[in-house]
């Protein structure tokens, strides 16, 4: 269910970001409370086409009295309809629609030490993650390892020193820049498997860190994976967002494909209410909602945000690409519904569990 939200500061950060806060009227303050690492999915008409987006949330969580606070950061991408729309004409004052914040690239505050790896916007998330444990957990610590091109396209460079500042003695930030030389800190390159190999073991305790959080680019997240899972890390205490995908990229965890039957009926339950439809050809299961249930969830249709994800009731279906699923919730059933086709000429979904 999408709520109206006012723009109440629009926020340069860099030459191609900027950083957007909603007011929350008091009736929603619950219904936009987040968890550290959640999105929000948004959606606003632009020219009279209907854009979806899907946006992590950069502020510290809060628990009552307090006021939630919703701020994104949004960064261009060339093509990208709402970030240009976000960086060239929404205004304060204006009003975007917006579902509840969801995802589960999330740490709730608890004892231990973490890290993260992030790229470029892939800071957003963990920066909500990182101040929400350091505010309310003593006994954590948070080591930060981020790479951007350069110092200039940074963002949220003031958010990150002030942590730094805060929590000198639980808070370390590592910068590595790809295209520019640093006074201080690591050499200029990207940060990929064989570095982080090398690298991670000199930083921190690696063994010892009790979560691991990737965010970025699809490359550096396989890349810092890579890197992890050869220094012996579980796959358990990794856990990891993917920010942008290329259109021919690889897929993961993907079913081989298979001769779809001739027809296929989907039935879907969601809110509550079931229906069935026929299944056109060559459509997604979530196309097949949207010709019916315009308040089917989704947001990047990409298989990357995993707004649309649905129990597999029964049935069987193929997923063309899955960057948001992790093995055991495809294990346990778990389907992307903008990505899967059917397989079975029956296949139920229940997008409710």
């Amino acid at each position: 269910m999408f709520h109206p939200l006012r723009v109440s500061a629009i926020e340069r950060i860099t030459d191609d970001a900027v950083a957007v806060t909603f007011a929350v009227p008091p009736e929603l303050r619950e219904t936009f409370r987040h968890t550290p690492g959640q999105h929000l999915n948004v959606r606003y008409s632009v020219g009279g086409d209907e854009i979806r987006r899907s946006y992590s949330i950069c502020a510290p969580a809060t628990a009552e009295p307090d006021a939630p606070v919703l701020k994104v950061g949004i960064r261009l991408v060339d093509g990208g309809a709402f970030s240009t729309y976000a960086l060239k004409e929404l205004a304060v004052g204006n009003v975007v629609e917006a579902m509840a914040p969801t995802g589960r690239f999330v740490l709730k505050p608890r004892p231990g030490h973490f890290a993260a790896i992030v790229g470029g916007s892939g800071i957003t998330p963990v920066l909500s993650i990182a101040a929400t444990l350091l505010a309310q957990e003593p006994a954590a610590r948070f080591c930060l390892i981020r790479s951007d091109r350069t110092a200039a396209s940074t963002m949220f460079l003031e958010e990150v020193a002030d942590l730094k500042d805060r929590y000198p003695g639980r808070f370390h930030l590592v910068t590595a820049l790809s295209r520019e030389e640093q006074a201080a800190g690591l050499p200029p390159g990207r940060l990929d498997r064989e570095r982080l190999t090398g690298l991670l073991p000199a930083l921190l305790p690696v063994s010892s860190v009790d979560g691991w959080f990737l965010c970025g680019p699809f490359g550096l997240v396989r890349q810092a994976e890579g890197a992890l899972r050869e220094l012996g890390v579980d796959r358990s205490r990794i856990h990891q967002e993917i920010f942008h995908v290329a259109d021919d990229g690889p897929a993961r965890s993907v079913a081989a494909a298979v001769t779809a039957p001739s027809q296929s009926t989907l039935t879907a339950t969601l809110d509550g209410r079931s229906g069935s439809w026929p299944v056109q050809e060559g459509e997604s299961l979530l196309e097949t909602v949207l010709r019916s249930r315009a308040d089917a969830p989704y947001a990047c249709k990409g298989g990357v945000c995993g707004t649309c994800r649905a129990y597999l009731v029964s049935g069987e279906v193929r997923m063309d690409r899955n960057y948001a699923l992790e093995p055991e919730e495809t294990g346990a059933g778990y389907v992307l519904a903008c990505q899967s086709h059917p397989v079975t000429p029956e296949v139920e979904l229940d997008f409710d569990r």
